[in-house]
């Protein structure tokens, strides 16, 4: 399904992708043993790098938005002088790769470096810290970061349409440009570090969605990993981006996608599935898209925060004074916390309104409660924030008002920039930790209350604590952000709720000290066992194993702009040449063809399936000729094939597959030996039409020896989950049965078991061989699963000790996907040629013919 966006990124960025290659003048090498990978036109070595290093050392580089640094101009000396920011998670999850590998980071800088200091700026970052800097032009950055980001990617991906102008920015193409144009720039800079052969990728987050399409297109094999970090909406919402199907690709081109949660992954499946017509599977426990070959694997973990860092600012002297002085300024309060930036997407006014509910409802917890919300600074501006901030002010002042007094206030605001050791010591303080955003994509702020719930030796020291005391915990977490899953023990809320969140306040100030203490021991067991070092460990693991196989297939490039993707098939795979199949044609004698109908003969998306007289013209010149046995092998139903090919008088027709069987038109129908028993599709039937009763969009389709359950029209997600569902009922009603249930695509069949495509062609070549005519050509063309058969089937017949001679085996899929078949047609257009090629050769030519015999006589 193609948006009306720019598919072609000529007319979007100035033919951003249209990279001039570089020259290569090392000739093509072997980079695993006994694959040798094939230069392209251009000398481009499979579009990858020229040399496989071994011995080099292990390096992964970090693609980001923001570099881990912190920046700020000398005032003496006028110098920008840069520091490592300890609390980047691209910083931290080095922590989880090997200690000999080399860290490289890719990313802006949080402040604006003038043109002429750029230079020296980047060679010091690259000396020093690891980094390499990508310098977007101010009016460039804008557009990208607080424009298309902030603007319109981050409002959509929680759920924000812009339905009124007042709601929100709508979709503006010269920001899009500006996203586009800003990826190209990480991307380039990627390329100019990058050896492919041995670095791995790994881009973060949504700000770089479209740049693994650029770095596919320069390098078909590079390693690359892509984690997301906000949520994924659901496809009734991300549909609705006009730009949908390019950012759906650009992800499609890494080899690896992780997400937090299931649920984001699942929306993100559906999308494909919805838009791009990509179907998933289980492979042994990880999820997997097939995309033109590659299998894109889907990683499911949520992050995990740095134990380290944390631990060693509650080590802090500043932070057990801290803590010191808040536990005697609330002494005999219980203290419910929540840490939030000022966003309209973190439910603060939604969780005061709770707590003044709360407080109406237990008129005795009066004195005996207090909410301390801190609010970070805003990562982004506009209306929305201003009135999320001044609608917490309001609420704020109003519960305060109403059940505060001189020496108790309810509610305590802290906004203002809060030191770590400062929050780390009210994490330590509170009883209870609320999180209540309406959408987010994964929140760590529970995490970090629980390792300061828990503690340090040092900070028991500090606190005259003994070191084996109980330690307890209550958390309050929204269902709708990315950390609820992973917290099992926390009370789960519906933000929106507001009696709901009152009660599970109340239930988490109330609690018995045994339970606060087994939900903060399972929450402490999996935080410290799953941190931000096992985060960026697993996801390195999987990639390397999704990337195991990139040399032992061929690769090539495909599409323009932003459809650009990479089609990797195995290395005997190719695209069949109708002059080399030609050739084989003519210096044949004893020829067997095999035809598939829908899909291959007659395009799918026809809505006509009649072939058309183009095709009806060539096929009779491919009969009419001696030399030829030709067979339609087809699903469709005997009357429909007699009807189509009425006018072929020499076609060969195998119809349902292949319970019936014809030779010419005027030979009588064969039907299979297999099994006259049809009685099953007495249960068949009734089951099948509850189902499409069930299922708007679906229909029957009523054969002789078998019935289809078509659900091509039906809604994609529920008609393959209505497809699951039949498939195993079927399958359980005909346990005892002469049936088999097969699933195809959009389609659930059952026929005679034993039945396939496959015994067709084993007996019209069985009948050729035992007529004294072994076939010295054999031709199968087909385009899904069911031709499989055929192909397996061919070269299991020919490979035969008792032939002759071996034949010539032209197996060929329609489309680029893995097949048992040798060679490809990318379309039924295609095949249309190819028969056309040979039909032209099965014509005779007097002229030609003459001109030859004049020419023979005149050498002679």
């Amino acid at each position: 399904m193609a948006s009306g966006s720019y598919a072609n990124l000529l007319d979007l960025a100035g033919g951003l992708l249209d990279m001039p290659p570089t020259q290569r003048t090392i000739p093509r090498i072997m980079t695993v043993p006994g694959v040798i990978s094939d230069l392209d036109a251009s000398g481009r070595y499979d579009g990858d790098s020229d040399v496989s290093s071994s011995g080099y050392r292990e390096r992964k580089i970090l693609v980001a938005n923001m570099l881990p640094l912190q920046a700020k101009r000398d005032t003496d000396t006028g110098k920008w002088c840069f520091s490592l920011d300890e609390d980047s998670i691209l910083l931290q999850l080095k922590d989880g790769f090997s200690s000999d590998t080399e860290v490289i980071y890719v990313g802006s800088l949080k402040v604006e470096i003038e043109a002429h200091e750029q230079e020296v700026v980047a060679q010091k970052l690259q000396e020093d810290f690891n980094c390499i800097p990508t310098f977007l032009p101010h009016d460039l950055m804008k557009n990208f970061y607080l424009g298309f980001c902030k603007q319109q990617l981050w409002p959509l991906f929680h759920y924000m349409l812009p339905m009124f102008p007042d709601h929100g920015e709508r979709f503006d193409r010269t920001l899009w440009k500006a996203y586009v144009s800003a990826n190209k720039i990480f991307a380039d800079k990627v390329m100019e570090i990058i050896n492919p052969d041995d670095d791995f990728v790994w881009v973060q987050d949504y700000h770089l969605m479209v740049l693994p399409t650029f770095l596919r297109k320069r390098y078909n094999r590079v390693k690359l990993g892509f984690f997301l970090h906000s949520p994924f909406p659901s496809s009734e919402i991300y549909r609705t981006l006009p730009v949908r199907d390019e950012i759906l690709r650009g992800l499609l081109n890494t080899d690896l996608i992780g997400f937090h949660t299931f649920d984001y992954a699942r929306h993100f499946l559906s999308c494909c599935k919805r838009m791009l017509g990509l179907d998933y599977e289980s492979k042994r426990g990880h999820i997997g898209l097939d995309y033109f070959g590659r299998t894109v694997f889907i990683k499911i973990l949520p992050v995990g925060i740095h134990m380290g860092r944390l631990e060693s600012v509650l080590n802090l002297q500043s932070t057990s004074a801290k803590l010191k002085e808040i536990q005697e300024e609330f002494k005999g309060r219980k203290v419910i916390l929540g840490v939030d930036d000022m966003d309209i997407f973190k439910g603060i006014s939604l969780k005061l309104l709770a707590v003044e509910q709360l407080l109406e409802q237990n008129r005795d917890l009066k004195g005996k409660v207090v909410l301390i919300q801190i609010v970070n600074p805003a990562r982004s501006s506009g209306k929305g924030v201003l009135e999320a901030k001044r609608e917490t002010y309001l609420i704020a002042q109003r519960i305060n008002d109403t059940y505060g007094s001189n020496n108790y206030q309810p509610v305590i605001l802290i906004d203002r920039p809060v030191p770590r050791f400062e929050k780390s010591a009210y994490y330590a303080v509170a009883e209870c930790c609320i999180v209540n955003a309406v959408r987010d994509g994964m929140n760590l702020v529970p995490y970090k209350y629980i390792v300061c719930r828990q503690g340090t030796a040092q900070m028991d020291k500090a606190l005259s604590r003994k070191s084996d005391s109980p330690r307890t915990s209550t958390i309050v977490v929204s269902e709708f952000i990315g950390c609820s899953p992973s917290l099992s023990g926390a009370i789960r809320v519906n933000p929106w709720n507001i009696d709901s969140v009152a009660d599970a306040l109340y239930s988490a100030v109330t609690m018995h000290d045994s339970e606060k203490q087994l939900r903060h021991e399972k929450h402490y067991r999996y935080i410290s066992s799953h941190d931000v070092a096992y985060w960026a460990r697993s996801f390195m693991q999987d990639l390397e194993r999704a990337c195991k196989d990139h040399y032992t297939k061929r690769c090539w490039g495909m599409g323009l702009g932003l459809g650009f993707r990479v089609v990797s098939l195995s290395p005997g795979f190719r695209k069949l040449s109708v002059d080399h199949i030609v050739s084989a044609y003519k210096r044949t004698d004893k020829r067997a063809i095999f035809l598939d109908y829908d899909g291959t003969i007659v395009s799918k998306s026809s809505i006509n399936k009649t072939p058309s007289p183009e095709v009806i013209s060539v096929l009779n010149d491919m009969c009419n000729d001696p030399k030829n046995t030709l067979f339609i092998v087809s699903g469709r139903s005997r009357d429909s094939l007699s009807n189509w090919f009425s006018s072929c008088k020499m076609i060969g027709l195998a119809a349902e597959h292949g319970y019936f069987l014809r030779w010419n038109k005027d030979s009588e129908w064969e039907t299979s030996h297999l099994s006259s028993d049809l009685d099953w599709k007495k249960i068949v039937e009734p089951v099948m039409q509850l189902y499409t009763e069930a299922t708007d969009g679906s229909n029957i389709e009523t054969k002789e020896s078998a019935l289809v359950w078509h659900h091509q029209d039906a809604d994609p997600d529920f008609g393959s989950c209505q497809a699951k569902e039949l498939l195993n009922h079927l399958e359980s009603v005909l346990a005892n049965e002469p049936a088999v249930v097969t699933r195809g695509q959009h389609i659930v069949e059952v026929k005679p078991q034993g039945l396939n495509k496959g015994l067709v062609t084993e007996k019209i070549l069985s009948t050729m061989v035992n007529g004294g005519n072994p076939p010295d050509f054999v031709m199968c063309v087909g385009d899904d699963i069911s031709d499989e058969d055929m192909f397996e089937s061919i070269l299991r017949t020919v490979s035969c000790p008792s032939l002759p001679v071996v034949p010539e085996i032209f197996a060929c899929t329609v489309g680029q996907k893995p097949s048992k078949a040798k060679y490809y047609l990318d379309d039924s257009a295609d095949v249309t040629k190819l028969l056309h090629g040979l039909g032209a050769s099965s014509k005779p030519k007097p002229r030609n013919l003459a001109q030859f015999q004049v020419s023979f006589e005149s050498m002679a």
